[in-house]
């Protein structure tokens, strides 16, 4: 096993990536190797300064990185030797099994369009995120970013996406779809709601429990929450907020603790060819740390097979 993690991507690369991936490198097997893409010799020598063994680790020299505020299509192109366009390229090729970075989402996602490419019949990948519930355990919330504009097909696919991490990833048997809106009633809601709530009624391969509204996120009522990546990523903002306001109000509640992005790694990009991470911009050393355990956990699921079988 292969797992490839960008050095370079970050608002504090490279030195927290290269702490998150000693600690990661410490819990990983003999049989899985930690990839790591960014400017060789520094990157050994960043090691060796944190009480790291260099030799732990494989390396693949991209000294090139691409900055949040670049355009993601045009970086990429123009940019081969950045270690975002160096990890897709091993990824596509099959020398590496996943890839994570905590660089720029869109280049993010044109890698994994693009260059892994979606898996057949699926329209489009989606960026999901975990949802603490109030009891115990956690829900999924998608499309939270990788499409503003949806189709009521897509959000179809998004369901059966969601059901599958979930039972795969989280061992729940038969997961609890609920359609994100504005109240529980069937004709509720905008033109795609509306028109989505009948595809996810008559799909026999999810477990549908009709719409759920915004005060239903974190209860037990669904397991997996379904909506446009614009109201997603509306979402998942505000529930960030949540934890970095009980730091500032000075309050300890195990429940919000929950909402600390570091504990979860990244987001998976749900639908493409290979296992794809997309890492906080802030992410801290422990956050890398658990984007590469989160790589190694959908390798070993097999995960990418059951979205192809799901779908051929």
């Amino acid at each position: 096993m292969k797992i490839g993690l960008d050095i370079l991507g970050g608002d504090y690369a490279p030195n927290a990536t290269i702490l998150g991936a000693i600690e990661a490198q410490q819990l990983l097997t003999g049989d899985q190797k930690l990839v790591l893409f960014g400017d060789e010799e520094e990157t050994k020598s960043l090691i060796e300064k944190a009480g790291g063994n260099p030799s732990d680790f494989e390396y693949i020299h991209a000294p090139e990185n691409i900055s949040m505020g670049e355009h993601p299509t045009k970086a990429i192109t123009q940019k081969p030797n950045s270690s975002i366009a160096k990890g897709f390229e091993l990824l596509k090729n099959g020398e590496i099994d996943s890839f994570a970075s905590a660089g720029n989402t869109g280049a993010m996602l044109v890698g994994s369009i693009f260059s892994v490419k979606t898996v057949p019949g699926v329209l489009r990948p989606a960026i999901t995120t975990i949802v603490p519930k109030l009891k115990s355990g956690f829900g999924l919330l998608l499309d939270v970013g990788a499409n503003a504009d949806c189709k009521p097909e897509m959000l179809n696919q998004f369901a059966i996406l969601g059901s599958l991490y979930s039972q795969h990833m989280f061992g729940i048997s038969s997961p609890k779809v609920g359609l994100l809106n504005i109240g529980e009633e069937e004709e509720k809601g905008n033109i795609l709601t509306t028109t989505t709530y009948p595809l996810l009624k008559n799909n026999e391969r999810i477990n549908f429990i009709g719409n759920a509204e915004g005060r239903d996120l974190f209860s037990d009522i669904a397991d997996v929450y379904v909506c446009d990546g614009f109201t997603g990523n509306v979402v998942l903002k505000l529930a960030e907020s949540f934890y970095v306001v009980t730091l500032k109000k000075g309050l300890k509640d195990e429940f919000f603790d929950r909402f600390n992005y570091e504990q979860y790694g990244g987001s998976p990009v749900l639908g493409v060819n290979a296992p794809v991470i997309i890492g906080h911009g802030i992410s801290t050393p422990q956050a890398i740390k658990n984007m590469v355990l989160q790589s190694r956990d959908m390798i070993q699921s097999d995960f990418i097979d059951k979205i192809r079988s799901a779908f051929n």
